[in-house]
């Protein structure tokens, strides 16, 4: 576990102009805290030929650096504050680069909107939506199929405990979406200048404050859980409406310029809708095909999840350093490219548990979890085998539906694999990449649903170009990070949920829907994002759209 932040220095007045820059590549020991990280940057400034004496010093980004067993070190970027600009030739001398970072600045259209507006969805990109308009004052109406924080919780514990599925309320739906019940993680790969206002507003409703400088921040399913509480109540605080188990069924776009939305619990109208329904909302989806919204189908992952001891994982990539308290438990990325399908690790869990993920009938889904202090037994994360849409075979001239036919039918092979009661496939690597022999899990445990499995030949739920494609995969890995491919490493099936299987296409500017001027698809579930943080970027830059079009909201 990262310690406390020592000496925070405070932020230069705000009544002046900053001129922001950073200073990356300071290295630092793991001993080193954020004023010893500081003072680094300071003294290579000064062997830069800059003098540092008007300059305020942060640190903004913090990750290590363990290719070397024996000298691990932090290597940090740092925030360097200035009242006056710093000429280009003098930033140029101390390699820094101007800090690009932004809020929401918004234009406000001369447009009305009929009816408040209506978020379907209440994942990152829904909830950071209503959060925007809410603080502007459209009034807007949150809904989800699943349930609270809470209450989806109990339905989680039941499933897990008990084997019943409630498929409106589980891991996939309800407040928070599906990273709710996971690492929660905040990398991302975008670099979008939202991207810090996200964290910021993550921390202010509770997130740990160490993620603002973490370059890989986690927040962990138990904080995130209070997060989404909090940003939900200041929705309502501030005059939006949160509807739990409330499923959008049907929509109508009206010539008086409204949508009636047609829901399990009635129907209303509203001014516009933003969709983001996460990427499990099947039925969803199928809804817009049969509208005929332009709809393409998306690249997929699909695969197992890995368990290896994490105190393993600690000593292959911290040697000697594993277990020091500032580098806390080791986390990896691998891939290959060199086979012939590309496979990657995903979502990986230190400390975590691999989690029951179905959300319909007869279909095991599996996913990771780790709460923040990760002080789990066993790390995991999704070995994944890249499909094509190639790899589809169209379902009524659709092959957006071909891919969720292909998720639908491993889910299934999984389900009746496990058992016929949401118990899991397991295998070892061992067999997997010698011949089966139904080798049961010993060093390594399966932690799905506490040891809920049943040892299978996972060649009976997977195609066979996926199983030789993680074969392969597993002795790549194994070069690259030892013990990777231990006999005794446990594989769960089935993990098809990487991302969304198809893209709802909007226009570049407008971000509403081709031909659907009132419907503005966003966030993961609509094909444009891959994670938290990218989602809930995408659903601020739909909100912005909307007020930039709609300057107000008919009273």
């Amino acid at each position: 576990m990262m310690r406390k932040r020592a000496n925070k220095q405070k932020p230069m007045p705000d009544n002046n102009i900053v001129y922001r820059y950073l200073l990356n590549d300071v290295k630092a020991p793991i001993s080193a805290d954020d004023e010893e990280i500081c003072k680094e940057a300071n003294r290579q400034m000064k062997r830069r030929g800059i003098q540092p004496r008007s300059l305020h010093f942060r640190l903004y980004k913090r990750s290590v650096d363990a290719r070397h067993k024996e000298e691990i070190r932090f290597v940090c970027s740092v925030l360097v504050e200035s009242q006056a600009p710093i000429p280009q030739g003098l930033q140029k001398r101390a390699q820094l680069r101007e800090l690009n970072e932004e809020v929401p600045k918004l234009l406000r259209g001369t447009e009305i909107l009929k009816a408040p507006p209506l978020i379907v969805g209440m994942g990152p990109a829904g909830l950071f939506a209503a959060l925007l308009l809410a603080q502007n004052g459209y009034a807007p109406i949150l809904i989800d199929r699943g349930d609270s924080v809470e209450k989806r919780g109990t339905s989680v514990e039941k499933f897990v405990k008990d084997g019943i599925l409630d498929t409106d309320s589980n891991i996939q739906f309800g407040a928070g979406g599906a990273g709710t019940f996971s690492d929660g993680k905040l990398i991302t790969r975008i670099h979008d200048p939202y991207c810090n206002y996200v964290l910021q507003t993550l921390c202010r409703f509770g997130a740990p404050e160490e993620i603002l400088t973490l370059a890989k921040p986690h927040i962990g399913t138990d904080n995130l859980r209070l997060v989404i509480s909090n940003m939900l109540s200041e929705i309502e605080r501030l005059g939006g409406k949160v509807l739990y188990r409330t499923r959008m069924d049907d929509f109508r776009e009206l010539a008086d310029g409204t949508v009636q939305v047609f829901t399990n619990r009635g129907e209303f109208s509203c001014g516009a809708i933003l969709l983001a329904p996460g990427h499990s909302a099947r039925d969803t989806y199928e809804l817009l095909l049969q509208k005929q919204f332009s709809i393409e189908a998306k690249p997929i992952s699909v695969g197992v999840r890995a368990e290896h001891l994490q105190s393993e994982i600690d000593r292959a990539l911290y040697g000697n350093f594993a277990g020091h308290p500032n580098l806390g438990h080791a986390e990896y990325a691998l891939s290959d490219t060199k086979g012939a399908r590309g496979v990657y690790t995903f979502c990986m869990c230190p400390g975590g548990e691999v989690v029951a993920a179905a959300s319909e009938e007869g279909g095991l889904v599996v996913n990771g979890m780790s709460n923040y202090a990760r002080d789990g037994k066993n790390a995991n994360a999704a070995v994944a085998v890249s499909l094509s849409c190639a790899d589809y075979e169209p379902v009524n001239g659709s092959l957006a539906l071909g891919a969720i036919a292909l998720q639908r039918k491993i889910e299934r092979a999984a389900f009746s694999a496990g058992g016929g009661n949401y118990d899991a496939p397991i295998m070892t690597l061992g067999d997997l990449t010698g011949s089966f022999r139904g080798t049961e899990p010993s060093r390594v445990l399966p932690s799905y649903r506490s040891g809920k499995v049943h040892v299978t030949d996972l060649q009976t739920v997977f195609p066979a170009y996926v199983t030789e494609s993680l074969r392969y995969a597993f002795s790549s890995f194994g070069k690259k990070l030892e013990g990777y491919d231990a006999p005794d490493t446990i594989l769960t099936a089935a993990e098809t949920r990487t991302s969304a299987p198809l893209r709802i296409l909007r226009l570049p500017e407008e971000r509403t829907a081709i031909g659907h001027h009132l419907i503005y698809p966003c966030g993961e579930g609509a094909g444009y994002a891959g994670g938290i943080t990218s989602a809930a970027v995408d659903g601020l830059r739909s909100a912005e759209a909307l007020i930039k079009r709609f300057g107000s909201i008919s009273k």
